[in-house]
């Protein structure tokens, strides 16, 4: 589970950089950086349990 998430959340942060840096899509990018940031934070207050 915790290997998805963190695969989720790198996919949101490169979605974020294209959409940041291509063109202004308005505020959905940037709830997709704060999705990917909460999501990676998760993860390393979890910690790494298999």
């Amino acid at each position: 589970m915790s290997n998805l998430l963190y695969t989720v959340a790198i996919i949101l942060i490169i979605f974020w950089a294209i959409g940041f840096f291509a063109y202004s899509a308005g505020s959905i990018i940037h709830i997709l950086l704060v999705i990917a940031v909460i999501a990676i934070l998760l993860r390393l207050i979890q910690g790494k349990r298999l």
